[in-house]
């Protein structure tokens, strides 16, 4: 048997560790005493854990010190290293938006030649400058960017944003978007066929319990007589399951229902005629 380890670099603080540690841990990779280590492993699946800082994770990765990563895309795209994305994750979700004092006015990419913009992320920025056929002069900035106008460092800025709320406080206003990013999970582009293999049963794992999140577990009780059309409106992963229950004319029907589409079903459902409708999370969902 290979002694083989798959090793993963994930966050050591911010925004993606908790999720990054959690989506380990619902996989069934349970991680030794993770609290202040920057190194350590499962006895429940073949994987070394090294916590890092985000910014440098993209370049771990590259030169296969790590052979995954977890890493947000902004980070990634910045950072412009050598990884193939193999799955988004879901979490973490955010966008790098173009911010101007609130009382301006902004006419599209043209409003920003010859102005000073203030960011952490000067790769992209100069990206969406040059793809636009703009000159703007760029300040990178490692933190606190949305001050940068208030204090007269800069005409715009580009920074992440994911409610808008600190914009806002500062005196500042959304007014285009230069890249959609979430977690993905990244790899090393030369890896052996062992620890691909490795790769796809963590895969496997994670898809599963993506897949759970997704929907919600359904049971209700159903007349006979509407047994047809309540079934009609619960498709499921190939057919709801029917079983009758000790009450003459009644059966109980099992199925699994889309998040985006759950309310809209429950109430359809009622409408048909199903009672006692119980709804329970679903912990993974293999197909």
């Amino acid at each position: 048997m290979s002694n083989q380890k798959l090793k993963i670099a994930i966050q050591k603080s911010g925004r993606l560790y908790e999720d990054s540690v959690k989506l380990l841990n619902e996989c069934g990779i349970e991680l030794r005493n993770v609290k202040d280590r920057l190194r350590t492993e499962s006895d429940t699946f073949p994987i070394e854990v090294f916590f890092l800082r985000d910014d440098d994770i993209p370049q771990y990765v590259e030169d296969q010190v790590a052979d995954i990563g977890i890493v947000g895309e902004n980070v990634l795209y910045e950072k412009n290293k050598e990884a193939i994305i193999v799955e988004q994750l879901g979490f973490g979700k955010c966008r790098l938006s173009l911010a101007i004092p609130k009382n301006e006015n902004f006419e599209g990419p043209t409003s920003l030649q010859g102005k000073k913009i203030a960011t952490s992320y000067p790769f992209l920025l100069q990206q969406y400058l040059d793809k636009h056929k703009v000159k703007a002069e760029i300040h990178e900035i490692s933190g606190s960017v949305e001050i940068a106008p208030g204090i007269g460092l800069a005409d715009a800025v580009a920074d992440l944003v994911s409610s808008g709320s600190t914009l806002f406080m500062n005196g500042l206003k959304e007014v285009e978007t230069i890249l959609k990013s979430q977690s993905v999970l990244i790899r090393n582009v030369n890896l052996s066929d062992e620890k691909l293999a490795l790769i796809e049963k963590l895969l496997f794992r994670i898809r599963a319990v993506k897949k759970a999140k997704r929907y919600k577990y359904i049971l209700l009780n159903a007349p006979n007589d509407k047994l047809e059309k309540i079934i009609s409106l619960l498709p499921g992963m190939k057919s709801p399951t029917v079983l009758p229950l000790a009450e003459t004319g009644w059966s109980s029907v099992h199925s699994a229902i889309n998040e985006d589409e759950f309310w809209e079903k429950i109430e359809a459902l009622k409408a048909a005629g199903a009672e006692g409708i119980l709804v329970v999370p679903i912990e993974k969902m293999i197909l």
